[in-house]
């Protein structure tokens, strides 16, 4: 394939793809230090003058991915040089790139991945239909047949294929769909992570850089909002040259491509991806050197600034009161025609779905908050809250658990307003909103975590529900108020990125040629912070602001809007709050074990000294499965590929469960006579096979009794009938003994039982406890039933207290599995109820519990 791209980019051509870059650069070198000036004007002017804005009620946590990564696991990922398949393991790191591994070893050693994808500008896609759609799209000359193949043909049908305008394509597959869901999921999160690259944290070069990119397209004639925009500073520069370029190059190569139609698409998008990479080396290099000499610059521009900063306000009052003479009526009899009857539709198509997405982060939140305090209730114990802690504590940066919300905001629909307001698609607001409700669930999650932290130092362990009640109460307020502030700030900020654009596209045809003449009432000093183009800007800003304030407000005193009206400010009700510490580990002041498959191994970074990360979300893992594989022909074929293994089987049926409304939790009200009957007299039953010799010495009997038995969590039970119960059991065999025993073990909280056996009797006792002490050490715990061998691994029922529930099987955290009671030490069964203090054998008990 190399010949392919060396042959239609010779040296002519790359020198003039380098030339082609090189005059973008300068054109945009020149705005961007206009327009750092300008920025640095106004972040000085801030400084100086100050600005109010609504005080934020939620915590800030600084780093929260800090010692987490992702995601890792196991995919198909395809190879393009031998057109084959071959299995990877991925590690996905709390930057977001997408590393590629050899296999999990390579990983865990610290080697360097084999691939690494930053996923900035991409899509990803579970659907070969939309790719090849995509794909035809790339050369409009190059037609596939209806019902064509794609070129190529994956391994099963669950695809996962990142797509790229510009840039190389990447393949993989997996074996069902629920891992597809999952993997789409934490790609989605990759992109969406990746595509808001530019920090806000800078307050001076992200608004220069994003000023100068607006400026520089619409120089070009290219107004509105720009896909593209996305990823770190030399990317979107990389993607400017290129949406020029692209087209150019595909008009001058596609029709000079030979072969069949899937060849030529292929051969196309290699050279496609040469051309980016060169291009990106390029704007890489230049950018550095633009910021190296505009940093240069920075101290004397400050220093000159801050001693001129009133008469460069003055100045630039006067000139813009100028401007706004020339401007107004214009923009007047525009916003009256063509502005002001769609405000209300466009705001209304941007806050359904995302009020909706908003909602469904506060009712995830709130449902996270549930299971904390349902492991207090049950009993869960400190443990338990450390791990459910832990597991919340990452919940807004867990892609499947957070899928519902950005699914909400995904339902954005533009239709019929795109093509009048100059919007190419809604991509663009629909990302934004996701990023604001990731970091609104975060600062709910810290918040809580903070004031839980605050009142367990103050108020102790005791009454944790009531705490944790307390704590929600009071989180749940705060977010309902900063999430209205946000969405108002973001509604804003939509209408104006969809207005403006199409103001100045109407209103500089006319306007533009005056602006020159307004130069000349400005100081040679501050014409460099003074720009009649951003004056001219700001005007037609400040002119339909009033409007889209108006909207808003209106809009937030609709109920079904959710949204606080700005005569509603609630002041800081935690100042103690903004004192508090960072991030709390669970799992250090609880002793929370971390869950299973909740490390990722070192090496994230290519160092093996790296400590082991703490990982958000989990991988299925398919039991049964020949991995790993080494190439295409290796890979099994879809019939004989699982749709599930133990463990997805076992997560779909948490899963339902959990839709059910918990049916297994014990906090459910019975329905029928027997269930309540159950409730207030307990049985706990277990049958025990007994041997020939000993069995014809025992009769079925029950006992009336009085006394107590103290079960496993500590509480005490009235015990009113011991009742012994004898059956024809088969041959005792490991399995059988295990079985029996570990149920023993289960009530060895008590040491409370029927007493009164023969001396004969306790020694075979003796020998069935030896015997299932060795079983309890390996672990084998099965049913004891007369029943198949194969059936005998099904769960074991429990004792009716602190049960947990097990939804949500797919993820590394938030819910909780059931936990097998623990294995202690044995000790010999004695009577000692009625003042009686005799070693009894292990026979099938029936223990009536009130």
């Amino acid at each position: 394939m190399g010949d392919v791209v060396s042959s239609h980019l010779d040296e002519n051509r790359r020198e003039m793809i380098a030339a082609r870059t090189r005059a973008v650069m300068k054109d945009f070198g020149d705005v961007y230090q206009q327009q750092y000036a300008v920025a640095l004007f106004n972040s000085v002017r801030f400084d100086i003058e100050g600005g109010g804005r609504p005080q934020s009620q939620l915590l800030h946590r600084k780093d929260p991915l800090s010692g987490r990564s992702i995601f890792s696991g196991g995919l198909f990922q395809y190879l393009e040089e031998n057109h084959k398949w071959r299995n990877r393991f991925v590690s996905v790191p709390n930057t977001y790139t997408i590393n590629l591994y050899e296999s999990k070893t390579a990983h865990e050693r610290g080697l360097q991945p084999k691939v690494t994808i930053d996923c900035a500008g991409y899509k990803a896609l579970t659907s070969m239909e939309e790719y090849v759609e995509l794909i035809d799209a790339s050369l409009p000359d190059v037609k596939a047949k209806v019902g064509s193949n794609p070129f190529i043909n994956c391994v099963t049908p669950f695809p996962l294929i990142l797509w790229h305008p510009y840039a190389r394509h990447h393949y993989f597959c997996v074996m069902t769909e629920k891992e597809q869901k999952k993997w789409h999921a934490v790609l989605q999160d990759c992109v969406r992570h990746q595509n808001n690259g530019l920090s806000e944290e800078s307050i001076v070069q992200t608004p220069a850089f994003t000023d100068a990119i607006r400026r520089h397209r619409q120089a070009q004639g290219h107004y509105g909002t720009w896909d593209m925009m996305c990823g770190e500073p030399p990317q979107i520069l990389a993607n400017l040259v290129m949406e020029t370029l692209h087209p150019e190059l595909r008009n001058a190569i596609g029709p000079r491509l030979k072969g069949k139609m899937q060849q030529k698409q292929r051969n196309w998008m290699l050279i496609s991806d040469a051309v980016y990479r060169q291009v990106l080396s390029q704007t890489s290099g230049h950018y550095r050197a633009l910021i190296e000499d505009c940093e240069i610059k920075k101290g004397p521009l400050d220093a000159r600034l801050r001693t001129d900063m009133d008469q460069i306000i003055s100045s630039k009052q006067h000139v813009s009161s100028k401007i706004r003479a020339l401007v107004l009526p214009k923009v007047e009899q525009l916003l009256q025609t063509s502005i002001q009857p769609y405000i209300s539709s466009i705001l209304e198509a941007l806050m359904e779905p995302t009020s909706r997405g908003f909602a469904e982060v506060r009712d995830i939140f709130f449902k996270e908050l549930v299971e904390v305090s349902k492991n207090s209730l049950n009993g869960g114990g400190k443990e338990k809250l450390g791990e459910h802690m832990e597991r919340l504590s990452m919940l807004a940066f867990h892609p499947v658990k957070m899928q519902s919300c950005y699914e909400k905001v995904e339902q954005l629909n533009l239709e019929g307003l795109q093509q009048r307001f100059c919007v190419t698609s809604p991509s663009v607001f629909i990302g934004r909103a996701q990023i604001l409700m990731r970091e609104q669930m975060d600062n709910a999650v810290y918040t809580f975590e903070q004031l839980l932290n605050q009142s367990l130092e103050s108020k102790g362990q005791d009454d944790m529900c009531k705490n944790i009640q307390r704590c929600q109460d009071r989180v749940l307020k705060k977010y309902d108020y900063d999430s209205s502030t946000v969405r108002k700030k973001f509604f804003r900020e939509a209408l104006l990125q969809i207005i403006i654009p199409y103001m100045l596209q109407q209103l500089s045809p006319s306007c533009s040629p005056e602006l020159p003449r307004f130069k000349e009432l400005i100081f040679e000093d501050f014409s460099q912070f003074l720009l009649v183009e951003n004056m001219f800007e700001e005007v037609v800003l400040q002119s339909v602001s009033t409007d889209i304030m108006m909207a808003v407000k209106e809009a937030a005193v609709q109920r079904r809007h959710n949204l606080y009206r700005d005569s509603i400010i609630l002041s800081n009700s935690d100042p103690s709050l903004l004192a508090l510490g960072e991030q709390v580990d669970w799992a250090a002041k609880f002793g929370g074990d971390e869950p299973e498959g909740s490390l990722d191994g070192g090496g994230v970074d290519g160092r093996a000294s790296e400590k082991r990360r703490k990982q958000v979300v989990s991988m299925i893992q398919l039991d049964g499965v020949p991995l790993p594989y080494e190439s295409c022909m290796e890979v099994p074929g879809v019939e004989i590929i699982p749709e599930e293994g133990p463990e997805t089987s076992k997560g779909k049926e948490d899963d339902r469960r959990e839709d059910d409304g918990d049916l297994d939790s014990p906090l459910k009200s019975p329905d029928k006579v027997g269930e309540i009957r159950g409730l207030i007299n307990p049985v706990v039953e277990m049958v025990v096979p007994k041997s020939e010799e000993s069995q014809s010495d025992k009769t079925n009997d029950t006992k009336p009794v009085s006394g107590t038995i103290t079960m496993e969590d500590g509480m005490q039970e009235d015990v009113t009938h011991v009742t012994t119960t004898v059956e024809d059991a088969p041959k005792k065999t490991t399995q059988h003994k295990t079985s029996s025993q570990t149920m023993v073990q289960q009530l060895l909280g008590s040491k409370k039982q029927e007493a009164g056996e023969e001396q004969q009797e306790a020694a075979v006792e003796d020998d069935t406890i030896q015997e299932v002490e060795v079983a309890v050490q390996e672990k084998q715990i099965q049913r004891i039933s007369d029943v198949p061998t194969e059936e005998l691994g099904s769960p074991k029922p429990k004792l009716p207290v602190a049960t947990e529930d097990s939804s949500h099987g797919d993820s590394g955290f938030q819910s909780q599995a059931s936990e097998e009671l623990d294995g202690g030490e044995l000790q010999p069964i004695r009577n000692t109820l009625n003042g009686e203090n005799n070693v009894i054998s292990v026979e099938d008990l029936q223990v009536d519990l009130v």
